[in-house]
């Protein structure tokens, strides 16, 4: 298995015929028992997993880098140390909770090695996103070119403000609002308890609260 074998262009675009097979046969298993098909020395299994969270993968770190190609680069390199960490898997905890807090650990390093380089021109939370084309915040309606100009200021300073937070507020609110993951699941992706995480969220809003007041 190498970068080539990895390509995102080629997985997720039209699946092997035995990876097709196991997405109808991984039907009734879990996340960690497809990896341990995998540790197993299922390539099959794996490419089912790349496929599977390729998109979010690549919207959590071009979230975290707010750079489209360090983006993909990033989530290709998560997927690798996945395969290479393979033999040491073991299913104790879901697999989303292992694939996050590898991810985590490879964006932080990231934005602490490139923090004097200058960032990719940010783009505002509203525009199309870079997985999917769709949109984050759409607007019932047409709206006014008024109303387009400020939609796009407020999630221009929301995404500014998030950026600005403690690293792990910000990774905290980055899995939360925009991966879906639950208190249980932050917790365990930063090893904190539920009660603590629930603390740091509660605080990373509040100040995001207070510093965007004039955009609610």
């Amino acid at each position: 298995m190498d970068r080539g074998l990895l390509g995102m262009g080629s997985i997720g675009a039209q699946p092997a015929a035995d990876t097709t097979a196991l997405m109808g046969s991984a039907a009734g298993l879990t996340d960690a028992e497809v990896m341990l098909r995998v540790k197993a020395g299922d390539e099959s299994a794996f490419e089912y997993l790349v496929q599977k969270y390729r998109r979010s993968m690549v919207g959590f770190m071009y979230r975290m880098s707010h750079n489209a190609a360090a983006a993909e680069d990033l989530a290709q390199e998560v997927f690798l140390r996945v395969y290479r960490s393979r033999s040491g898997y073991e299913a104790s905890a879901k697999f989303t909770t292992w694939l996050y807090r590898i991810a985590t650990n490879l964006a932080v390093n990231h934005a602490r090695d490139t923090r004097n380089e200058r960032p990719e021109k940010m783009a505002s939370l509203d525009e199309p996103d870079q997985e999917t084309g769709s949109t984050m915040d759409v607007a019932d309606g047409s709206p006014t070119a008024e109303e387009t100009i400020l939609r796009r200021e407020r999630m221009s300073a929301i995404r500014a403000k998030v950026q600005a937070l403690p690293e792990r507020q910000r990774v905290a609110v980055l899995m939360h609002k925009y991966q879906q993951m639950d208190y249980k699941q932050i917790s365990e992706v930063l090893k904190l308890s539920e009660s603590a995480t629930k603390s740091l969220l509660f605080r990373a809003y509040e100040t995001l609260r207070e510093q965007l007041k004039e955009f609610l």
